[in-house]
């Protein structure tokens, strides 16, 4: 982690997130090989890509579940992971510091990981309650609140065994709302669902949109990314092959292998 210090550039608006130059890999397989995008506040940034392109691991990094091996990485301003010191040296953040951070950023993973012993209302009041020290008849009531804006008020009492996989992944879209963060990262939160259920999810991932939530989707869902997306990243290799409006991109792409990934998925 050497070339982590370049300061972020003063003069200009802050973007949500900011990538530079971004590496990872798994000894041997360079998974990403210098990625840099930027998400300004209030987009909704789609990345799509063939399996094994970098994308989740992308999306993880920018949630520090993964550290970076090189490049640099910012959210709102802040390094992922790292604090700066004199002379511009960079210091790793302790674990705490990290989930101190975390807290601002919501994720939604392809698998639920609600748990399984905890009803609906009880997995979304449960980070305010564990990580902020809400009161949990506060929690319990904007719990509520957050059931019934992914539309499901009347299942805050039915655990997750008994809920279709769109009713868990809305339950857990409400689970990171809850913690009010300022980012959302979705990475494909409708691969594992039943193609009737989808809808109900990208609905209520529109509606978060609509209100200026500033999020960053993986996704083969090609509709949503040109509906709502507002700008578009196609990945291949660990690297951005394309980028640019949605309906730009999927229309007329100008590269070859966007073409060609295109082809098959619309």
């Amino acid at each position: 982690m050497t070339d982590l210090s370049k300061a972020q550039p003063a003069d200009r608006v802050v973007p949500m997130v900011r990538a530079e130059a971004v590496h990872k890999s798994y000894g041997p397989l360079q998974v990403l090989r210098g990625i840099d995008l930027e998400v300004r506040a209030g987009q909704v940034f789609v990345l799509v890509g063939p399996s094994g392109s970098g994308k989740s691991t992308f999306l993880r990094c920018v949630n520090h579940l993964e550290k970076v091996d090189g490049g640099r990485l910012w959210v709102d301003g802040e390094l992922v992971g790292y604090r700066e010191g004199r002379g511009g040296r960079l210091y790793e953040l302790k674990d705490r510091e990290v989930a101190h951070r975390r807290r601002d950023i919501g994720m939604v993973f392809q698998h639920f990981n609600l748990f399984p012993h905890m009803t609906a209302a009880q997995n979304v009041m449960e980070a305010p309650v564990q990580v902020k020290g809400e009161p949990r008849a506060a929690a319990r009531e904007r719990a509520r609140a957050l059931l019934e804006r992914v539309g499901l008020a009347d299942k805050a009492d039915s655990y997750p065994a008994q809920l279709s996989g769109g009713q868990q992944q809305r339950v857990a879209i409400a689970r990171a709302l809850a913690m009010e963060p300022k980012l959302m990262l979705f990475d494909e939160p409708t691969s594992a669902l039943d193609p009737e259920l989808v809808g109900d999810v990208l609905d209520v991932m529109r509606g978060l949109a609509e209100e200026g939530m500033t999020m960053v989707v993986v996704t083969h869902e090609m509709g949503f990314a040109r509906e709502v997306g507002d700008a578009l990243v196609f990945m291949d290799g660990g690297v951005v092959v394309e980028s640019g409006h949605p309906r730009e991109v999927l229309t007329d792409p100008k590269h070859e292998r966007t073409r060609a990934f295109l082809s098959k998925v619309l």
